[in-house]
């Protein structure tokens, strides 16, 4: 195969050789008691189950209309179901969201304004047998293993890949062709994609005249990103552009693939419509081996906005606004709706800041060490008059806590169900005792709403999933039964007798209006440079991302051992290390308009002049997110923790005696 580097070739692996840094990670202890906190200031200590949810129903009970959920992306889709109906039943507010908005909430805006439903369109066994595989800001390799199994199997049945990324990553390197645009340019670089396409004539006119709308306004709005116009502005070479364009538009079948590079942006949401709209035009939606698929890193990020644990849509993704849909869940729950959206996590810390939001129930997350800005954030939870986390480890955000609920792993010590993020709802089935007095998540939910009022009262997990079917179509036909029959079942699912296929959308290759439905407009985006712009202050530019090893703010992974493991480092290019005067290994100062850290320095050959790379895994060691900027998709409400401006600073060296 012949490989084109985009961008000054790094050097392959194997042509650096450095010692890890030696580091003891922060353990963090497994919650095996409720605790409670005397007074605002005072310690956490050991309290009774009766005595902590009396603390906790009084709390939340005094602060209706006021209250927040944040539910939780890890646990089961029956947990969030129960959790996201306590929010709305129980405390009478549609204010519930989760870390769904910190990092994927512009897909699921994007493909909701496109299509109608938030998941991606395709099965990953369709990578497998497609003809070109583009895979858009996004590591897979390193963030997404899994999934990048079948990503090799398609290459090996002769998929072409090109990587479209500011590093030349992990990923980058199966890649027959590498894109290194710089940080914040996708959409100009997607928008000569498109005009590329256009001016070729490879467009699928027949598709576009049936299935879309809004072509004519898209075509206008690309036609001045010329493929000289997009090498200017993404630094990315006119034939590189000229030549993805081409592939893509003349491949049989396509999967466009991204992840967090798109979407952690404050423009994210355009971003994702503008990678939409390529395959639009292409015709490369609603059909095996053609698709649109953003990559979700945690197990049931998708499940649990498909549960109704987000502030805009109820169980099975239907839209709070409808007057049908809101009179279903009132019958079927005995409750009013509010008709109108809630506050998503953004709009909960904003809240927070001006009181009008005073009591949060946080299950699962750990939104004190995830947010961007983190100090802003631990300041603004500090301010609530209860906060009341459900865990199974004592996280940061547990240690601020009024009262801390002990609940069970989900992937081990509970059954239900969780979502993936090609929509396969699958069992987990209990394996082990939980220790101490950890509970049931949905168990200590149902404690809490009988104590503010409603008698809740499920005997197990499948009869709270079997409530759920009863009021969501998508999952009507996922009976546990036929869970295990088939090893998971993609939605929809309306039926008890038959599976659907394994694409969305196959509708928009119909003739007949009826059956076709809405078309899918093109959205009309324009470039909009990251807010924190570089300047002699802060020259670099630094981006953030994963890595194969860690999980998420290392929680759960950090007291593994892994022999992948270095710490938290600051990825330089050579070119930089040299004009800093720093080597692997050394200790330098790294600001931001927000704060500053320390961090040793690692050589990446795989980054550019100009672009630093870190992570957020090891924020009790180096606190990434004092650096990242809470500049905020106004669509989605994710932050851009892709692109802050920084400056390193060489710290003085000891003198040796």
């Amino acid at each position: 195969m012949h490989i084109r580097w985009y961008g000054r070739r790094p050097a392959l692996r194997g042509e650096r050789s450095v010692k890890k840094r030696d580091r003891t990670p922060k353990t963090y202890a497994r919650i095996t008691h409720p605790m409670v906190r005397d007074t605002k200031d005072g310690p956490l200590r050991r309290a009774t189950w009766d005595e902590a949810l009396d603390r906790a129903a009084e709390g939340l009970g005094a602060a209706r209309g006021a209250f927040g959920m944040f539910s939780c992306a890890r646990a089961t889709n029956e947990m969030n179901y129960v959790a996201q109906k306590f929010a709305r039943v129980v405390m009478g507010t549609n204010n519930v969201d989760s870390c769904n908005r910190t990092c994927h909430a512009p897909s699921v805006a994007g493909l909701s304004a496109v299509f109608g439903s938030g998941g991606g369109t395709s099965s990953y066994g369709e990578v497998d047998h497609t003809d070109l595989i583009v895979m858009w800001g996004s590591n897979a390799r390193f963030a997404h293993p899994i999934f990048f199994q079948h990503v090799l199997r398609g290459i090996r049945n002769g998929a072409r890949m090109y990587a479209v990324d500011p590093r030349r990553t992990s990923t980058a390197e199966w890649a027959e062709s590498w894109l290194g645009l710089n940080v914040g340019t996708d959409i100009p670089m997607a928008h000569a994609v498109g005009r590329e396409i256009i001016h070729a004539g490879l467009h699928n006119t027949s598709f576009i005249a049936r299935a879309t709308s809004g072509f004519e306004a898209y075509a206008a709005e690309v036609e001045p990103w010329t493929l000289t116009a997009a090498e200017r502005v993404t630094g990315v070479p006119a034939e590189a552009i000229r030549d993805l364009a081409h592939a893509f538009a003349r491949a049989e079948r396509a999967q466009l693939c991204w992840t967090l590079g798109i979407t952690e942006h404050h423009n994210g949401t355009d971003n994702v419509r503008a990678l939409i709209n390529l395959a639009l035009l292409t015709g490369h939606v609603g059909r095996y081996g053609s698709g649109v698929q953003p990559l979700r890193g945690q197990n049931n990020v998708q499940g649990g906005g498909d549960m109704g644990a987000i502030p805009n849509r109820l169980p099975g993704f239907q839209d709070i606004l409808e007057p049908d849909v809101r009179r279903k869940f009132e019958t079927a729950w005995d409750t009013v709706i509010q008709p109108r959206y809630g506050l998503n996590l953004t709009d909960m810390f904003e809240a927070m800041e001006s009181g009008a939001l005073r009591a949060v129930y946080c299950i699962g997350e750990n939104p004190a060490q995830s947010e961007a800005d983190s100090e802003q954030a631990v300041r603004r939870m500090r301010q609530l008059d209860c906060l009341v986390v459900q865990d199974i480890f004592l996280t940061r955000t547990a240690e601020l806590a009024d009262v801390v609920l002990p609940a069970t792993a989900a992937w081990a010590e509970t059954d239900g169900t969780t979502t993936n993020s090609e929509r396969r709802v699958q069992r987990v089935r209990k394996a082990v005792e939980p220790p101490g007095e950890a509970r049931e998540d949905i168990d200590i939910i149902c404690d809490l709403a009988g104590r503010l009022g409603h008698a809740w009262k499920y005997a197990d997990a499948e009869s709270v999933w079997n409530e759920l079917r009863s009021v969501s179509p998508d999952h009507y036909g996922m009976t546990y039964e036929r869970l295990a029959e088939h090893q998971g079942i993609q939605w929809p699912c309306p039926a008890t007798d038959r599976l659907e296929p394994t694409f969305l959308h196959g509708r928009l290759w119909e003739d007949d209006p009826q059956r076709l439905g809405r078309r899918a407009p093109f959205g009309l985006v324009r470039h909009d440079p990251p807010v924190d712009l570089t300047d002699d202050l802060y020259p670099v530019r630094l981006t953030t991302g994963r890595r194969l090893d860690s999980y998420n703010t290392g929680v759960q992974s950090g007291s593994f051992a892994s022999p992948l493991r270095r710490g938290e480092y600051v990825e330089l290019s050579p070119e930089d290390a040299e004009r800093y005067g720093v080597t692997t290994g050394e200790e330098v100062r790294i600001s931001s308009r927000r704060g500053a850290v320390q961090a040793p320095v690692w050589i990446d050959p795989g980054l550019r002049p100009g672009l630093a790379f870190m992570t957020m895994h090891f924020p009790d060691e180096v606190d990434t997110n004092q650096l990242t900027i809470e500049a905020n998709c106004p669509i989605a409400g994710t932050a851009e923790f892709k692109a802050s401006a920084i400056r390193i600073e060489k710290l003085p060296q000891p003198t040796r005696s």
